[in-house]
């Protein structure tokens, strides 16, 4: 499984990143490109532990369940799932800006250290689970604009 912990996986990141044209419509969903790239933004600075938000009920009872389906070798990231509020991102703003962010933030799993994560919804989190969730999760919303 591909992992953002992998410099090849990320410069494919960046660079599919790099080509997306902020007036492309989305194949599914309704967030614009640049409401896309602030929920990623958003959603990796989780990962990466520098942002934490309470865990949700229902993710400590279906939170390891799900976490596993996701991660499963060939399954899909489910399109139009429900996130927390703290990552839905509504107006404009500068794409290429949120872009800049974004790459940043990738390039930040080279020196990532930490044993583990508490996600929102899935609970504590392996290295290996964030680097893998954090691929598929890119690579769902990346697909979502054709790149």
């Amino acid at each position: 499984m591909k992992t953002v912990f992998d410099k090849e996986t990320r410069d494919e990141l960046i660079a599919r990143i790099n080509s997306i044209d902020e007036n492309k419509s989305p194949k599914w969903g309704k967030m614009n490109v640049y409401q896309m790239l602030k929920h990623c933004y958003l959603s990796d600075e989780l990962y990466l532990g520098k942002k934490k938000y309470d865990r949700i009920f229902l993710g400590r009872i279906f939170g390891r369940i799900a976490l596993k389906r996701i991660l499963k070798e060939g399954a899909p990231f489910p399109k139009n799932a429900k996130t927390s509020q703290h990552f839905i991102v509504t107006g404009n703003g500068n794409a290429e800006e949120e872009k800049r962010k974004l790459i940043s933030l990738i390039n930040g799993y080279e020196t990532f250290s930490q044993p583990f994560v508490e996600h929102w919804f899935f609970g504590k989190m392996t290295k290996e689970q964030v680097g893998a969730l954090s691929y598929k999760h890119l690579d769902h919303h990346l697909q979502q604009f054709g790149s």
